[in-house]
């Protein structure tokens, strides 16, 4: 949905917290940019932005911190081909902003690539996806801490095991202004809140943790008692259960994952194989292959900016182009890749809405937003009573991924062991040890019920750290290598 008004109404916010209070307003910014353009460049921009963050953590109830930040700055680019010029500065004045333009001019040379001719200001289109609004201000401090005293009274009261409590409470409010050189003009107001809850149980001297929470672009009025209850209820159960967990069998077998969190496993063996700069630099085991069977009939991969109120969805990227719908892999065949400008432009495909950057302080690069699988026709209880001997993951903790080879190592959180379709027991301590692709290819049966993960993911690539959501239905992989301790 493209909203004029809600875009106006967010290009004054930024101006009114961004330009204004420095004296700068859209004629300094077409100076800068002018300036930068001087020499032969490809593209450049002028990226301002403002940060609000407060968090708040509970332990043992006690109030263990309180953070609060403000960061704002600018951060000018010129690109040439290839080749990225970049400076970024926490002064905001028309000095610094020229100062910062005569620095990266200097990267281009004749001959090299094409002068570009800097256009009048017009303002981009964009998504209306989430409020413009400042969670922070949405509760006082004191209503922030009985939130998380809450949260963990619920805890201590679900189940007598729970020994210990965790909860934390992060808020963040972040004003993004993006000037081109072609003379695009947007911004963006981005809420984002999060709740975490962390219990440990106790039972015969053996204790687990056990974790849940979420979130998304949202005001505090999000978490509802409804809600807290829920991420309680998942915590507590996930400590529990594991409190009765044997150990892992180890070996090749067939595993079915649940849906929801699970797809993080998607978003790292697969999705970031499918982002523009790996495929344009010939490294990812996707490169080359657009039009390719790369997985599974019935196998669907998106990567969605556009869902409303998510964690990972933007108005507008970090370079000024609307949030797409993007599909990446069609009934297994591979459709495209997510693209920033500039590997687009590399790559002589059109741009997706997924150059996204940390801050003001860091380039841009092709990053997922909210990655997911499409559903099937399977009833997940079809699918784990499908399993003669094998793994049913329900949930899953840390992992890694290599690009270029596309191997993963996944450990399961909540994990139960099957036999003859009839769930076991719970079994602690598995890893899935396998490869992005060839995994796809494994895939034979898809649940009818595919859900997004509750709002608590985070993505890191090159030192950028930036949120995004994943989501799966309940899938079973046949052959599956699995690292176990039994």
């Amino acid at each position: 949905m493209i909203a004029v008004d809600a875009t106006l109404a967010r290009l004054q916010t930024a101006r009114d917290l961004l330009l204004a209070p420095y004296g700068l307003d859209e004629v300094h910014l077409l100076k800068a940019l002018k300036v930068i353009t001087e020499h032969r460049v490809d593209d450049a921009d002028i990226y301002f932005q403002f940060t609000r963050s407060e968090g708040w953590s509970l332990e043992e109830g006690i109030v263990k911190s309180g953070s609060f930040s403000i960061d704002q700055g600018v951060g000018v680019r010129a690109i040439a081909g290839e080749k990225t010029a970049f400076a970024y500065s926490d002064d905001i004045s028309e000095a610094a902003l020229l100062d910062a333009a005569r620095t990266v001019r200097t990267i281009a040379s004749a001959g090299q690539s094409r002068k570009v001719k800097v256009g009048g200001t017009r303002v981009a289109p964009s998504r209306s996806l989430y409020p413009s609004l400042d969670p922070i201000a949405t509760l006082d401090s004191a209503a922030k801490v009985a939130l998380l005293e809450k949260a963990e009274g619920m805890a201590r009261a679900k189940d007598p095991r729970v020994v210990q409590v965790m909860a934390g409470l992060g808020m963040e409010y972040d004003v993004v202004l993006v000037a081109r050189a072609d003379g695009t003009l947007a911004a963006d107001v981005r809420p984002l809140v999060r709740l975490s809850i962390s219990v440990i149980a106790e039972e015969g001297g053996r204790r687990e943790v056990g974790s849940s929470g979420g979130g998304g672009r949202y005001g505090l009025a999000y978490f509802t008692d409804d809600l807290i209850q829920q991420y309680v209820d998942q915590a507590v159960h996930a400590a529990t259960v594991n409190l009765a967990a044997q150990a892992a069998p180890a070996g090749e077998m067939t595993v079915v994952l649940g849906n929801g969190w699970p797809g993080i496993l998607l978003h790292e063996a697969v999705g970031h194989g499918l982002e523009g700069d790996f495929n344009r630099k010939g490294s990812s085991v996707f490169s080359g292959r657009i039009g390719q069977r790369v997985a599974a009939k019935g196998v669907t991969v998106l990567d969605d900016g556009t869902l409303t109120d998510r964690r990972g969805s933007l108005n507008v990227d970090d370079e000024g182009c609307a949030s797409q719908r993007t599909v990446l892999i069609e009934d297994g065949i591979l459709r495209g890749y997510i693209q920033d400008a500039t590997n687009a432009r590399l790559m002589k495909m059109a741009p997706t809405g997924n150059g996204r950057r940390e801050s003001y302080a860091h380039l841009p690069m092709p990053r997922m937003t909210n990655t997911y699988m499409l559903a099937g026709d399977k009833d997940p209880g079809e699918i784990v009573a499908s399993i003669d001997r094998g793994l049913y993951a329900v949930n899953f903790g840390g992992g890694q991924v290599d690009i270029t080879s596309g191997k993963f190592v996944f450990s399961a959180s909540e994990a139960y062991w099957v036999e003859n379709g009839k769930i076991q027991y719970p079994v602690k301590g598995a890893t899935l040890i396998g490869n992005g692709p060839d995994a796809l290819t494994r895939v034979s049966m898809i649940g009818n019920d595919m859900k997004l993960d509750s709002g608590v993911g985070t993505c890191g690539k090159d030192g950028q750290s930036v949120p995004v959501g994943v989501g799966q239905p309940t899938l079973r992989i046949d052959g599956l290598t699995v690292g176990g301790t039994a």
